[in-house]
């Protein structure tokens, strides 16, 4: 089924009435095989309104190209795979050119070229890429092991870059690997972990989107919103949306390395006396990229903010304190999934 929506008027050259005239820019969705799998993507192509014939439509070459990598990076995301856009941002992390960051992972020159235009990269190759963003002490130790490949000047230039990353990221860095050894256990897809193992970066883009679409947001809030993101989407898709596992604690669930995750990049923690006590608040540091979740994420992360927007903690608290997985799991145990999916009404 293809969905359209959205257009815009352009003139040029219409090859269907062969004349230069106004035409139609419009987006559908539509499906497309890559690799031998169903993907859904984006498609643009240009609707001629001059012509009663029913082949009314058409794509320029750029469009085509366009479509094809959109499709392309549906077919990443369904598998894990860095897209091209993302590929493109850990280069400029590092202020590297295509060539720069071939050439720092030993690898052809025109490789992360055709990876950002074209060419869908193996498993292999993504995760060098990915090491190489999160570990800027890789980057470093990848740059020196392929100096070669480098003139002097290029040499020093890219690792002063590299070296100020690792002085502003160090702490950041040591915390995921924190997140990570915390986990080590929980290294195969359960009902402990919504049969998804721990995605970082998207735990990450969910408080940072939670911090900016909700109000009052402490610690406690947070960590119950976590959980609700992660068993509705377990609900409806039979998968957790991000991969934490959760305790029973006596404020509700509350995810294993819960002090780490407040690190993470995308939230800053305000510390404020509410009384006797100190209350953690949750700000975001910047905005957050949307197109960084799924439609079905978005659909979920917008229900929850807007379900628990001006709630209190001790308000959200006593909503899961009556879930059915809170009342049937004993406490410090792990709330399984299989029995989290029994939600109260939400929606």
């Amino acid at each position: 089924m293809k969905k359209e929506y959205g257009s815009r008027i352009v003139k040029t050259d219409c090859p269907i009435c062969n004349k230069v005239h106004d035409l139609e820019i419009k987006t559908r969705e539509t499906q497309g095989f890559i690799k031998g799998e169903v993907v859904e993507y984006e498609e643009k192509y240009f609707e001629c309104l001059d012509t009663d014939s029913e082949e009314n439509e058409f794509a320029s070459a750029s469009m085509m190209d366009e479509n094809l990598l959109r499709a392309r990076d549906a077919y990443r995301i369904k598998n894990g795979l860095l897209t091209s856009d993302e590929i493109a941002e850990i280069r400029k992390f590092y202020e590297l050119t295509q060539h720069e960051f071939s050439s720092l992972l030993g690898w052809g020159e025109v490789t992360v070229t055709r990876y950002e235009s074209k060419t869908i990269q193996d498993e292999t190759y993504d995760h060098l890429m990915r090491m190489t963003r999160e570990d800027p002490l890789f980057a470093l130790e990848s740059l020196v092991r392929h100096k070669e490949k480098f003139s002097n000047e290029k040499y020093e230039r890219i690792r002063s870059s590299i070296i100020s990353k690792v002085q502003d990221l160090g702490t950041q860095f040591l915390k995921k690997k924190e997140i990570q050894s915390i986990y080590v256990g929980f290294d195969s897809e359960s009902a402990n972990n919504g049969y998804k193992l721990l995605d970082i970066e998207k735990v990450n883009d969910v408080m940072g989107y939670f911090a900016q679409n909700t109000n009052r947001l402490y610690k406690v809030k947070l960590m119950k919103l976590l959980w609700y993101a992660d068993v509705l989407h377990y609900k409806r898709y039979g998968k957790a949306m991000i991969g934490l596992v959760y305790q029973y604690k006596t404020h509700g669930a509350l995810p294993l390395a819960y002090n780490e995750i407040i690190c993470l990049p995308s939230v800053k923690v305000q510390e404020e006396m509410c009384y006797e006590d100190i209350g953690y608040k949750i700000l975001p540091v910047e905005e957050i990229d949307l197109t960084k979740f799924t439609p079905v994420e978005l659909d979920i992360l917008q229900m929850l903010s807007h379900k628990f927007k001006d709630l209190r903690a001790k308000e959200i608290v006593d909503y899961m304190r009556e879930e059915h997985a809170y009342k049937t799991t004993q406490p410090n145990q792990i709330i399984s999934y299989d029995v989290a999916k029994e939600l109260n009404e939400l929606e």
